[in-house]
């Protein structure tokens, strides 16, 4: 493995605006927030997070190489073509950043696209900044397709070695081989390093899990703010009030009269309550409820999603 330095560079004015605002070596350090793009993001749960996170003023702290982490090829770059001539090209940005949350508490973002190559390198250099930084929790989110209702509370995964700093509901998982992608590396040698590290998987209802889901991110969020202490109110305003709007949406067209899509909701409510029902017993055994066959799942999802694509052009 080549020396993990030659994959990042520090900007100087942010690693200072760090060192100032978290203090000598006696204060805590802070808090590191991180999501990538490319790997599995149900509902774009954890992009709408790193929206919200940037969407104030930030100081870039360091800047990842992408030329020789990202395949272009595999995630082509736009360029904007006018006239005769080409006149932008939006390169990719894998950063590392400094945000305030409302009570001016300093933390970092690090946000961009997954690295396609030199996941080990990446992954050390990212153990670097948070020794450099004196990172005191490293947090990760996403969201997962799962055969939830979005009619009820959404479910939370967490992970790592501070998952109990995430409220436990009753896991799904046992064990499970799955693909692995960046952020999973990070958060294992994080934590083989001795680092503390903390991460959330929001359930989100399969059948939207290609549009924005913004009811996963606000849990997510409401998780993140309860494990770290920080206050960002302006950020859990506007993704409340875009989970009521994407509510509306999905009950104007159940109240539409989709037959198919109301059978596949109600059918995943009482899956949903049985299983809740018997957890509340102590009993991990519930009836299934009867389902529509994969196909017709699919069927109707598809639909679905084109038509709310079709109605504001917008997924």
């Amino acid at each position: 493995m080549r020396d993990p330095q030659e994959l990042y560079a520090w900007e100087p004015d942010g690693v200072a605006r760090v060192e100032e605002a978290v203090g000598g070596a006696e204060s805590a350090g802070p808090v590191l927030l991180y999501h990538f793009d490319g790997f599995i993001d149900a509902g774009d749960t954890g992009g709408q997070l790193v929206e919200q996170l940037l969407a104030g003023p930030t100081v870039p702290v360091a800047r990842f190489d992408h030329d020789r982490l990202v395949d272009y090829r595999a995630r082509r770059p736009t360029m904007t073509f006018r006239r005769q001539r080409w006149t932008a090209y939006e390169h990719p940005a894998l950063e590392l950043r400094l945000a305030r949350d409302a009570t001016h508490q300093p933390f970092l973002v690090l946000s961009g696209p997954e690295p396609d190559v030199e996941w080990e390198g990446f992954a050390a250099a990212v153990g670097q900044l948070v020794e450099r930084l004196r990172v005191r929790l490293a947090v990760t989110f996403h969201g997962i397709p799962m055969g939830v209702p979005h009619t009820r509370p959404v479910g939370l995964t967490p992970h790592g070695n501070r998952a109990e700093l995430i409220p436990l509901q009753r896991s799904v998982f046992e064990e499970a081989q799955v693909p692995g992608s960046a952020a999973a590396l990070v958060e294992l040698r994080l934590e083989q390093g001795g680092h503390d590290v903390v991460g959330v998987a929001a359930h989100v209802p399969h059948y939207i899990s290609r549009s924005r889901y913004p009811d996963a991110a606000l849990v997510v969020l409401e998780s993140i703010t309860a494990a770290t202490g920080l206050v960002l109110p302006e950020a859990a305003h506007v993704l409340r009030s875009q989970a009521l709007k994407t509510q509306d949406e999905i009950e104007r067209e159940l109240a539409e009269g989709e037959t198919d899509l109301v059978a596949v909701v109600r059918g995943l409510e009482q899956q949903y309550d049985a299983v809740a029902g018997a957890a509340t017993r102590g009993n991990l055994v519930a009836e299934p409820a009867e389902l529509p066959s994969a196909d017709e799942l699919g069927e109707v999802f598809e639909r679905f999603l084109a038509e709310r694509e079709d109605g504001d052009g917008t997924p």
